[in-house]
């Protein structure tokens, strides 16, 4: 059976030229035989493998990116769940400290199975979506746009029947357009061992707001997230981030002196870039 599972994903590159696969519960199947895959398929062309999977052994040999289903997780807990920011923050001491630095994660707050089963992206994130969608975006990762998220999407397509979308347009996609330019422009939003390692700054809201940095070559990217519906004055504790930026979304000038006071509105971010 692997010889045959072999010689059908080689056929593939070979015959058709495509660029790689994206390999649905790779986990399911033995590390050892993706590994072979691996190799055989660079010897006819490089390729890029995604698995629908969060497991670090899958980096080693065989896939190039995984799927960050915890990030989702905790993105829910601390939205709709109440839970506060205590899981994203252990989530990116997770990825910073067990994930390869050449490794890509995918980020979403929504794909065809959250979508389909377990509710739209507005009942999965409430008012804390847009927060969601800005943290996916500059976290270590490959962000995904699911099929109608930048035209709003608002309820769960069927799994195995055709159902159609409305492409209206939508304040969302000018929020990913932004963001997307911003990851393209910033090298410190750039993919795998390519971009900033994420630094956590401390603040003085710890269960509210997540705030971090992440720098490459000189350029320098800091999120400062309210995951509370209350509008909140946040302390960034320490100087280690000195500077003049520019926001994101609004072009306003900030002068960041060490142990800055900012705020932020329910559900608001701010994103700083150098």
């Amino acid at each position: 059976m692997r010889k045959y599972m072999t010689e059908a994903l080689n056929f593939w590159v070979r015959e058709a030229d495509i660029d790689g696969y994206r390999c649905d519960v790779a986990g399911f199947i033995p590390v050892d035989f993706w590994d072979n895959v691996r190799k055989e398929l660079d010897a006819i062309k490089p390729v890029f493998m995604l698995a629908e999977w969060e497991s670090r052994d899958l980096y080693k040999k065989a896939f190039d990116m995984t799927y960050s289903w915890s990030l989702w997780d905790k993105l829910k807990a601390a939205t709709t769940e109440n839970k506060g920011v205590g899981g994203l923050v252990e989530y990116m001491a997770h990825d910073v400290s067990t994930v390869p630095a050449d490794a890509y994660r995918m980020t979403f707050t929504e794909n065809h199975d959250k979508n389909s089963w377990e509710g739209t992206q507005f009942s999965n994130f409430g008012e804390g979506l847009k927060s969601s969608m800005v943290m996916a975006c500059t976290v270590n990762g490959m962000p995904l746009v699911y099929s109608g998220q930048e035209a709003g999407l608002d309820h769960s397509l069927k799994f195995f029947d055709k159902d159609t979308i409305s492409w209206i347009s939508h304040p969302f996609y000018e929020m990913y357009k932004k963001l997307f330019e911003l990851k393209h422009r910033n090298q410190a939003l750039w993919n795998g061992a390519a971009g900033g390692e994420m630094v956590r700054i401390v603040n003085d809201k710890p269960t509210s707001v997540v705030s971090f940095s992440r720098e490459k070559n000189g350029n320098k990217v800091i999120s400062l997230i309210n995951f509370s519906a209350k509008a909140i004055k946040v302390k960034l504790q320490g100087k280690n981030h000195t500077g003049n930026y520019k926001e994101a979304f609004t072009g306003n000038s900030y002068a960041l002196k060490g142990d800055d006071l900012v705020d932020l509105p329910a559900w608001g971010y701010i994103i700083l870039e150098k």
